[in-house]
């Protein structure tokens, strides 16, 4: 087993949003990231790379361009030794030690699955790049299907779309393919008058319950314009191959069923030997340090992180909230040690195109002006001009084309060579 010391002293173990921007707020102090992947994931713009309107290698920043400083080994934490000051990794190579003045825990989140009748078989997940490119090309085959199907009922099963969790990720989400689909149905004239079903499904008693009353209920009436389905305190109750059964007695024929109802932390926190509350979340104190150890530090969705700002309560897992506890995070690894506290600047969601809303300090933006203003947020926390670039030459090109509908399905799985 090969061993090496961290750059600047600091293990970053997660490449994620999080883990991503504290390296590059450390700087030229250096850090070793240990990552599975090289570049880092901003899932706000999630929704648009599976619907077209992005181009999917502009949602991701190369961990190496986004810090220059610091040095990454590609694989997973595997165990941590606290008395030795190491972390050992798995990767390509074999087992590798890495020593470590200072360990930053930044492992993210998973999707929360429940145990439902089919939900593993069946459903499909929406929290990583993998899963958007894959729910677009399932999306695009279902309108293959619909274009070929023998009959009425077949063809209205393939066009109905379920997506269970009305958070901002399914609203997003669902608003966005939905566009994807209309735009579409131009090269399907046989599909031109066949109906659509859309459905959101959440046991929530609204839509974004995170966000203020009022934008929650124009984001419900906007989807409803649109004939989209809303059901809210229902839960899914089993889905098989054709059928989501709900709690409210109904039954929708589908093939498609989108599982985005929440997130919850890494499960490899606790097998790492992590202090861990009842959800699975490092406990920190409110430098960001991890409960009974010195030189050991959390952050972003998989710490419990809690907020001068918002007393008694602890951050939720939003960007927002991660870049500010990671640009504190630096700052008390370099020695300036003070309290975590940051008021939310408010919150942003898109609702397909030219639609959006925005609540902001001092007002609460709808239609155009909130879709511009939450476009205009995350641009502002995508890192490296070079991205922001690509980003706004991908959404000024959305101005004047519709989607694209090309199927990707054969990323990440060439045909062997002779292969017909």
């Amino acid at each position: 087993m090969s061993e090496r010391e961290a750059r600047g002293g600091t293990v970053v173990v997660g490449g994620g949003f999080a883990g991503g921007w504290l390296a590059r707020y450390l700087g030229k102090r250096g850090a070793t990231i240990v990552s599975p992947e090289n570049s880092m994931l901003f899932t706000a713009l999630l929704p648009e790379a599976a619907s077209g309107t992005l181009e999917p290698r502009h949602v991701v920043v190369p961990l190496r361009m986004m810090c220059p400083h610091a040095e990454l080994v590609l694989g997973r934490a595997t165990a941590l030794d606290f008395d030795g000051s190491r972390v050992q990794v798995e990767t390509l190579e074999g087992h590798l030690d890495v020593r470590y003045s200072n360990l930053v825990v930044a492992l993210g989140s998973i999707s929360r699955a429940l145990p439902i009748p089919g939900l593993a078989d069946h459903a499909l997940g929406f929290k990583d790049l993998a899963d958007a490119i894959h729910l677009r090309n399932h999306i695009l085959r279902r309108l293959e299907a619909a274009d070929a199907a023998p009959d009425d009922a077949q063809r209205e099963r393939e066009l109905t779309f379920v997506f269970v969790g009305a958070g901002y990720a399914g609203v997003e989400a669902l608003a966005e393919l939905s566009d994807l689909v209309r735009d579409a149905m131009r090269f399907y004239p046989s599909l031109r008058h066949a109906p659509q079903r859309w459905v959101l499904v959440d046991a929530a008693p609204k839509i974004l319950p995170e966000i203020p009353t009022r934008l929650g209920d124009y984001a419900a009436q906007q989807l409803a314009k649109r004939g989209i389905e809303i059901n809210v305190g229902t839960t899914l109750e089993s889905v098989d191959q054709h059928v989501a059964h709900l709690s409210n007695g109904e039954d929708v024929p589908t093939h498609t069923l989108v599982w985005t109802a929440g997130v919850k932390a890494n499960p490899a926190l606790s097998r790492l030997g992590l202090p861990v509350d009842e959800r699975g979340r490092v406990t920190v104190d409110e430098t960001l340090r991890v409960e009974g150890h010195g030189n050991v530090w959390a952050l972003g969705d998989a710490a419990r992180v809690p907020n001068l700002a918002t007393p008694g309560e602890f951050d939720p897992p939003t960007s927002q909230h991660a870049l500010r506890q990671a640009r504190r995070l630096a700052k008390n690894i370099a020695g300036e040690v003070r309290p975590y506290r940051y008021r939310m600047l408010g919150q942003v969601a898109t609702l397909g195109r030219y639609k959006g809303i925005a609540d902001v300090p001092g007002a609460r933006l709808t239609g155009f002006v909130g879709w511009f203003v939450t476009r205009s947020y995350h641009l502002y926390q995508l890192p490296l001009l070079s991205r922001k670039l690509r980003v706004v030459a991908d959404w000024t090109t959305s101005l004047f084309f519709r989607r694209d509908i090309a199927e990707l399905s054969m990323l990440g799985h060439p045909r062997r060579l002779g292969d017909g």
